[in-house]
């Protein structure tokens, strides 16, 4: 997932190494944690389009920092629907065996 990132970074950087500003200016930008659901539900449905349209809406670091923070949150609601540990729903999620 990195290297994608990284690759649509450089892919989209301008002359002076900076990505371009929207043109539109009553379009709100979009914030990493926005851009984190919308990476993580279009990689869950397999859509690589979304994926690299929420891709370009932060930098890389921003979408990796929101992408952690939601697979967080999600396994502790997750624990908490099923009262279970944070620990033991992300190692069944990840098919690993229990601790």
């Amino acid at each position: 997932m990195i290297d994608r990132l990284r690759k649509f970074w450089r892919a989209g950087k301008g002359a002076e190494g900076e990505r371009p500003q929207a043109t539109d200016k009553r379009k709100r930008p979009h914030n990493l944690f926005e851009a984190a659901a919308v990476y993580v539900a279009a990689c869950a449905e397999d859509d690589r389009d979304q994926m690299d349209e929420a891709a370009g809406w932060v930098s890389p670091e921003a979408l990796s920092f929101g992408v952690s923070e939601l697979a967080c949150r999600a396994v502790i609601a997750l624990a908490r629907e099923r009262d279970e540990s944070p620990r033991d729903v992300a190692r069944t999620l990840l098919g690993l065996p229990a601790a």
